[in-house]
């Protein structure tokens, strides 16, 4: 009698948590489609949509039950309530996943994938601490998911005569699962932490086997044609080439015709004064991909060709351009390690390279959001950081920016100010309905392309005062599209403008026919070799071609398009696009319609992902013969890979850094400099590491070495107090009494944290008023701002 009663006890308090579960997820469902309805996305509410979304978290919220229900009775019949117990937390801890993966998808407009893992946890760290971070809002959420559960739970309690006659349970909610698995779903009404699951999966799963006998097949031995070289009046002196590569730039907010016009008049302007692609694709749906694709035409990898562990040989537009006497830099007001930018570049040899850590006191950085926490310095700080910096007139120069103001969290500079400047150009434009709804709701990343038009206008404003401006050819474009602003289909994040402007231009042209940053470097190489004598590899390696400079709308190539980190699931072949497994035709407007056939068009995809793994993992984009640049690796023994394995289990580096530094301070100097070298193989732009180089060297008496590697982090990171503490030490040690009073005035100029090291200034001039030297002014000769650039060839 008391079993009975005790198993009728735990079958109903199982049934009112499964109830309670689905109740929930009903509520973040609702709680889904209106942060989408006031942000303008969606017209309303409770759509044929919301509904579908509901019955899919019936589906998800059976599965769990069927899941769950052996272990709660495994539990609780091994002792009782410990199954309720376990039970309720692993419920409440999916409804916490739930609902942060309906915020990231309400933010992103995307749901997360495979591409969680194509991220390191620094890399996310940084993400989210820069988009709103961790803020007390998430604690109240939390707190509100196991409130919400626990009431709903309370509420089935009165109602339990009615839940009582859903017998048998696992039954119902059987059928209930096998039921959504006939309706489509959409990622908008699909539960996101099945979609998560489900594409990790399939994603692990997936077979990518190669299956040719070609050895390299990305290599080319057909000339790429020169297609701009009518539009150019080259000069006899080799051009030189500005990219800029604007985060979040796509067509719908720029040019005739944008569906978000009238917030870049300068780029709209520069458009009808170029050559204009205005149907460019960026080959991935995010910024890590935007570097390899344009610069390299390279392949993706599994998670993005940067995030390779090691690089193949590879061609690009910066070493190829190296080799033949250009000046090679890049610049960026955000951490250069991020998506392992430092790494790439490292790679090709680029001279100097200009990050976050590189700016000095001068220059001011953006706000800080909610968290506390700032991605960099604003677009407009970059261009005047680059542009005080010297620029001979002899080298031929290529210049890359990637700018980051329009990145969440959308804040920049003088923000009420443009966000008024929203308000006056909606008042005057024919925007209406939901286009001008969502500018309403979306005023501050509206503000942030006002501001990041008006850098760029300032830009070109100073590179007409650097030498050499009429011969030099620009190129701007998108890494991808804006992604909280809503896209009208899956094409859409990957429509961006491609504008190449030059006072060398002899006429301007709107193409409309569709290319993609593939082309952009066999393009500008064609270029270049039709009048020059360039030193180019005898075959190449390119993703892409030349670019089409058809002015009517077509589509005649084949595109790869990586949409997240993880995640290849669009490929364009002529005028039809594949996409999350169904296939679509493209018109003149980039919209996209149903069409059938289409089986070619999935086939080349899984032609190209097995192709893609096998050139990446195995070294196979071109021969060591070809290369410019062999990729330089760090080599390590066997033994010492077992014994930095010993001790490094994949954290962070900061915490490896920890560790070298510990054995440094136990004058364990051989294995401290072992890790040091391993640190910076993997993330060359770690500062600290370098600064420890540099102290070991000096403790083991190198004081020359020391003394060049610690100018070497002053010159990577000049507002960096530790470089310049580290260094007075050496030169007190060595008695360079001359050299440290140059290193006071440098310091005071550039670090604002200057008084954190007042002592060792103090002992600095003591030392050179004992040995009579007098301090004067050196500075002038070695700017502040030539010292803010990183130098990879010293």
């Amino acid at each position: 009698m008391n079993t009975s009663q005790l198993d009728r006890y735990t079958l109903k308090h199982y049934t009112r948590l499964m109830i309670s579960f689905f109740g929930s997820l009903l509520v973040l469902s609702i709680y889904q489609y209106c942060t989408l309805y006031f942000k303008g996305v969606v017209d309303t509410i409770f759509s044929t949509s919301f509904f579908i979304a509901i019955v899919h978290q019936i589906g998800y919220s059976s599965l769990v039950g069927i899941g769950l229900a052996f272990p709660f009775n495994f539990w609780e019949n091994l002792r009782p309530r410990y199954g309720f117990r376990l039970i309720f937390v692993l419920l409440i801890l999916l409804l916490i996943i739930e609902a942060m993966l309906i915020s990231y998808y309400c933010t992103a407009l995307v749901p997360l994938g495979s591409d969680l893992l194509g991220y390191s946890f620094a890399d996310i760290k940084t993400t989210v601490a820069n988009s709103g971070g961790m803020s007390i809002s998430l604690v109240i959420g939390i707190i509100v998911i196991i409130g919400m559960f626990f009431g709903m739970y309370r509420i089935t309690s009165k109602k339990y005569h009615y839940i009582s006659k859903m017998y048998p349970f696992t039954i119902i909610l059987f059928s209930l699962f096998i039921m959504t698995l006939f309706i489509e779903g959409k990622p908008i009404n699909q539960n996101k932490t099945q979609y998560l699951a489900l594409n990790l999966y399939e994603t692990s799963t997936e077979d990518i086997s190669y299956n040719s006998d070609v050895e390299y097949p990305l290599i080319k031995s057909q000339q790429i044609k020169n297609v701009l070289g009518e539009y150019f009046e080259l000069k006899e002196e080799k051009p030189n080439i500005v990219f800029i590569m604007v985060e979040g730039l796509g067509r719908d907010f720029v040019g005739e015709g944008a569906e978000y016009e009238g917030f870049t008049p300068f780029l709209d302007s520069l458009t009808t004064k170029s050559l204009y692609w205005e149907n460019c694709l960026s080959n991935t749906g995010r910024t890590f991909g935007v570097l390899p694709s344009l610069m390299g035409s390279l392949p993706f990898g599994k998670s993005g060709f940067m995030e390779l562990e090691k690089y193949p040989n590879k061609l690009t537009l910066f070493s190829i351009l190296k080799n033949n006497g250009y000046f090679t830099s890049y610049y960026q007001g955000t951490n250069s390690s991020f998506d392992n930018i430092d790494r790439f570049l490292l790679s090709e040899n680029v001279d100097f390279v200009l990050d976050k850590s590189g700016f000095g006191n001068k220059y001011k950085m953006q706000e800080e959001d909610a968290a506390g926490s700032s991605w960099g310095y604003p677009d407009k700080e970059l261009f005047k950081k680059s542009m005080s910096l010297p620029r001979e007139a002899e080298q031929p120069r290529m210049e890359v920016y990637m700018t980051i103001s329009t990145h969440e969290p959308f804040i920049p500079p003088k923000q009420e100010m443009y966000e008024k400047k929203v308000e006056q150009i909606l008042s005057k434009s024919s925007h209406r309905g939901k286009i001008k709804k969502v500018i309403e709701k979306n005023d501050n990343v509206f503000a942030t392309l006002l501001y990041t038009d008006d850098a760029l206008k300032y830009a070109f404003e100073e590179y007409k005062k650097q030498p050499n401006y009429d011969n030099t050819i620009f190129i701007i474009t998108g890494d991808h599209r804006l992604i909280p602003i809503p896209q009208r289909n899956n094409l859409s994040r990957f429509h961006v403008p491609l504008i190449m402007y030059s006072p060398m231009l002899k006429a301007t042209k709107k193409i409309s026919a569709i290319s993609s940053h593939f082309d952009v470097t066999p393009s500008l190489l064609a270029l270049l070799e039709g009048k020059y004598e360039l030193k180019m590899p005898k075959k190449v390696a390119w993703m892409g071609g030349a670019l089409d400079m058809n002015a009517e709308f077509r589509s005649i190539k084949n595109i790869p398009l990586m949409r997240n980190k993880n995640e290849l699931k669009e490929y364009i072949s002529g005028d039809k696009l594949f996409s999350d497994g169904s296939v679509y035709s493209i018109d003149e407007n980039m919209d996209l319609g149903t069409t059938i056939g289409g089986s070619k068009t999935k086939a080349r995809l899984e032609a190209f992902k097995s192709m893609n793994a096998y050139v990446t993992t195995n070294d196979k984009i071109i021969p060591d013969s070809l290369a410019i640049f062999a990729v330089k690796k760090e080599k390590f023994t066997d033994s010492e890979i077992v014994w930095i394995n010993s001790v490094y289990n994949g954290q962070n580096f900061d915490k490896v850094y920890m560790i070298a530094r510990e054995l440094a301070f136990d004058k364990d100097y051989k294995k401290s400099l072992l890790l040091c070298r391993y640190i910076l193989s993997e993330s060359p732009s770690h500062i600290d590491t370098k600064i420890l180089m540099g102290r070991i060297n000096v403790w083991q008496g190198n004081y020359q070495t020391s003394i060049e590697i610690l100018r070497e982090c002053i010159n990577m990171n000049p507002n960096y107090i530790d470089s310049y503490s580290a260094l007075f030490d050496v030169y007190y040690w060595s008695e360079r009494h001359h050299e440290a009073l140059e290193l006071i005035e440098l310091a005071e100029q550039n670090s604002s944290s200057v008084d954190e090291i007042a002592d060792k200034i103090s002992r600095a001039r003591i030392e050179a008023r004992k040995n009579g030297i007098r301090a004067y002014n050196k500075v002038s000769e070695n700017k502040p701002s030539e010292t803010a650039e990183i130098s990879f060839n010293q």
